[in-house]
């Protein structure tokens, strides 16, 4: 790994405003270029947004379909790699994917493994586990609620990842119009979170978190008060291989925010010498029992 300076975006992606959504995304783009960034992480789904209801007709073709392209001119215009989240769709199944582009094109995408709650009903999951390799450093994504599996980031680890991706359009927690229920509801959602401080550690990885923030809109089919509106409480840290957070949002507001830190090269080097760096010292003989079926006696 080489050093490498990196932004992770907080913001809101509005039910039915694709544009508008794209209109945000080049202005956190322009804005992390002024601050010589290498690469940004935009959350899960940020393009068409978190389980909506017209999913299957506004889900694209990657690398062909036009949203991909788009972010391929912005990756070109600002020299940067850009990480963003939108549903996808290969022989009329969904997949909820997260796409990497560069200065130089298209260069991968993940799939969720895991579906949460009712996103089910709107997407298969995948079945790989990528890393990739952006010169400076090589990467891979664990969308949200995969993140809760500590073996997808061990893997990831394993197939050589420095810097692990977690884009989210986590709906953990609901939060009123007033400022204290909005803060309970950030810093609630950061407590929660905080929690992959483990998966930097016990994988000597850089861990980059970055959720969808605010009232995305109302779903009818759903109760307004319904706990799978898409409502997201929002926020984003960067986490050192050690598991100290270096950067995080503000803890007090719902808004569409950046943060940009530099993943120091000698930092990994650091924790991946110490005698105790536990993707050398494991035994994966005695872990059959992981992916033993649990149905069978």
């Amino acid at each position: 790994m080489q050093t490498i300076r990196l932004a992770a975006v907080s913001m809101n992606s509005p039910l039915d405003q694709q544009e508008e959504t794209f209109r945000r995304i080049a202005e956190f783009c322009e804005r992390a270029a002024n601050d010589d960034t290498d690469l940004v992480l935009f959350p899960e789904l940020i393009i068409h947004g978190h389980c909506t209801p017209n999913t299957w007709e506004i889900a694209e073709a990657i690398p062909e379909g036009p949203s991909t392209r788009r972010l391929v001119e912005l990756a070109k215009q600002f020299g940067m790699f850009i990480s963003a989240g939108m549903s996808e769709k290969e022989n009329d199944i969904v997949f909820n994917t997260q796409v990497l582009v560069g200065p130089n094109g298209y260069i991968g995408r993940q799939r969720k493994l895991h579906t949460s709650r009712d996103e089910s009903f709107f997407y298969k999951g995948g079945r790989d586990i990528e890393v990739f390799d952006i010169g400076k450093c090589k990467v891979a994504s664990v969308i949200c609620y995969d993140n809760q599996f500590p073996e997808i980031a061990r893997i990831a680890a394993l197939k050589g990842a420095d810097v692990i991706l977690m884009p989210h359009a986590a709906r953990e927690g609901r939060w009123d119009d007033t400022p204290e229920s909005e803060a309970a509801a950030r810093r609630h959602v950061f407590d929660f979170f905080s929690g992959y401080r483990m998966r930097a550690r016990e994988n000597a990885c850089f861990c980059v978190y970055a959720d969808q923030a605010g009232v995305a809109g109302y779903v009818d089919s759903l109760p307004r008060e319904h706990s799978n509106q898409p409502h997201h409480p929002g926020g984003a840290m960067i986490i050192d291989p050690g598991g100290t957070i270096l950067k995080h949002t503000q803890l007090d507001k719902i808004c569409d925010e950046m943060i940009v830190e530099q993943l120091d090269a000698s930092d990994l080097a650091r924790f991946r010498s110490h005698p105790n760096y536990t993707l050398r010292t494991r035994r994966p003989e005695l872990f059959n029992e992981l992916v033993r079926d649990q149905l069978t006696g």
